[in-house]
């Protein structure tokens, strides 16, 4: 385990007015097209509304880092809701994410998961592009596809429109890797949407404890039309050992 500061970054977007501003210190936002950034009057505790462009591929990011996960486990957490199902998702963690021209992480069409990017990737993808939506779980490096996870593990979501998900995604210090996702298609007795581990990343080839890695949240639309991501919170925990500095 490692020692040192523990870093806790994000927002629950608690005031949110409408501006850039309001997504404070820790967290970047950027796109492709022309995303936009408001509060939402709807919703209570404070929501951002996080939405594209209508040039079909436009997307908005939400982004705070750079960690690393050999100073200390990384932790995400995330509850969002999209405003159409034609559209796709990442949340979790990237190494390699453009700021000019954000790429989507892990994409999945038709069947097949695409790793994007050259460096590492642990997170969920939800993809409109694909023949059975779903979200799933993915783990990448380099392009392709690490520890057993060729086209993710699905996490057989109810995929409905405005309707809540919660992900919790989990770095460790030895490179392995956990994606929690809960919907309202699995909830406990009291009707609360329960948090269910989708994959354990544990064997094979794991991320590399060195590199440096960027909790992100990202949507993308999938049918030339603006689409919508509310966002309640993206907030987290990581690692700082000052005798790795």
């Amino acid at each position: 385990m490692a020692q040192g500061r523990l870093i806790k970054w994000g927002s629950d977007f608690v005031g949110a007015n409408g501006s850039a501003a309001v997504l404070g210190p820790d967290i970047q936002a950027f796109g492709v097209g022309t995303e936009t950034y408001a509060a939402t009057v709807d919703e209570s505790g404070g929501i951002l509304a996080l939405g594209t462009g209508a040039t079909d591929n436009d997307n908005a990011v939400l982004r705070a880092g750079p960690f690393a996960p050999r100073d200390g486990k990384i932790v995400l957490n995330a509850r969002f809701k999209y405003s159409n199902v034609d559209c796709a998702v990442f949340v979790g963690f990237t190494e390699t994410l453009d700021t000019t021209t954000p790429v989507m992480p892990a994409e999945f069409d038709t069947a097949t998961m695409t790793y994007n990017g050259t460096g590492g990737i642990l997170g969920f993808n939800y993809d409109a592009d694909g023949t059975t939506d779903d979200f799933r779980a993915v783990m990448g490096d380099g392009g392709a596809a690490i520890s057993d996870s060729a086209q993710g593990t699905r996490a057989s979501a109810t995929l409905t429109a405005d309707r809540w998900f919660e992900v919790t995604v989990i770095l460790n210090e030895d490179g392995t890797g956990e994606c929690w996702l809960g919907d309202s298609g699995h909830a406990n007795a009291g009707s609360i949407n329960r948090l269910r581990l989708i994959k354990r990343f544990s064997t094979g080839t794991l991320l590399t404890t060195t590199d440096l890695f960027f909790a992100c949240l990202m949507i993308e639309d999938r049918t030339a039309a603006a689409r919508t991501l509310e966002v309640d919170y993206l907030e987290g925990t990581a690692g700082r050992d000052w005798r790795f500095s």
